[in-house]
């Protein structure tokens, strides 16, 4: 099931991409969630191809590290308490959810203290939803100062989650939204930061926001089913 499903996923991520204008018809990168999924399963993903492991929380995918013999990039994309970002950076080559200037510097403290540069996403909450983390849209260009300005971050771009709207197309103007801010920030004056990535879409809208500009999604049940809990 999950080889077809990730089969599925990517013929769906490619067409969507090809329908783009041409000048934006760069690739798609997936990210394979595995929240609640387990190494048997993370396995089968990554021998049918998966190269990114996407994981919410930093003990469940402790717990995979140590255990997946397979090499595969790490994706913290779920939020991150402070007070575990010495975990973090020792797990996953990109943190995605960097929403406010105390996490950052926590992040920096933490990279720096074992000798690495730390890629990071900053998390936009763009509908203001009270439930989601993220830095609001008027905040945003000083905390991506901020963070380019800290010597163990590298910025490489932004990350947002759409509302779970029950009409999905309602989520195609915020990630028209988040695509016209990415591009301003790709014009922003930087030290170190290297824009690359708009992290936006998951199973249920990931079609939405390839047609929108997004380059890198987040798909968990897409390829391996409902979550067991």
């Amino acid at each position: 099931m999950i080889v077809e499903n990730l089969a599925k996923v990517r013929d769906n991520i490619e067409d969507t991409r090809k329908k783009r204008s041409p000048e934006n018809r760069e690739d798609v990168r997936l990210i394979a969630v595995t929240k609640n999924h387990d190494i048997n399963e993370m396995r089968q993903a990554i021998d049918a191809g998966v190269t990114d492991i996407g994981e919410n929380r930093i003990q469940e995918a402790k717990e995979k590290f140590d255990k997946l013999d397979r090499k595969v990039t790490w994706h913290l994309i779920g939020h991150l308490q402070t007070n575990k970002a010495k975990q973090a950076v020792k797990l996953f080559e990109l943190i995605h959810s960097v929403d406010s200037l105390h996490l950052a510097k926590a992040i920096n403290t933490a990279a720096g203290s074992i000798g690495k540069v730390q890629k990071v996403l900053v998390q936009v909450n763009l509908a203001r939803e009270e439930s989601k983390s993220g830095i609001f849209v008027e905040d945003l260009e000083e905390l991506l100062h901020a963070v380019d300005e800290m010597p163990n971050l590298q910025l490489m771009g932004l990350m947002c989650i759409a509302p779970n709207y029950e009409n999905v197309e309602e989520c195609r103007p915020l990630f028209a939204k988040m695509y016209e801010i990415f591009n301003k920030v790709k014009e922003m004056t930087f030290t170190t930061a290297n824009i690359l990535y708009l992290s936006m879409g998951m199973t249920h809208d990931y079609h939405i926001a390839v047609e929108e500009g997004a380059n890198m999604v987040r798909v968990g049940t897409g390829i391996f089913g409902p979550r067991q809990y």
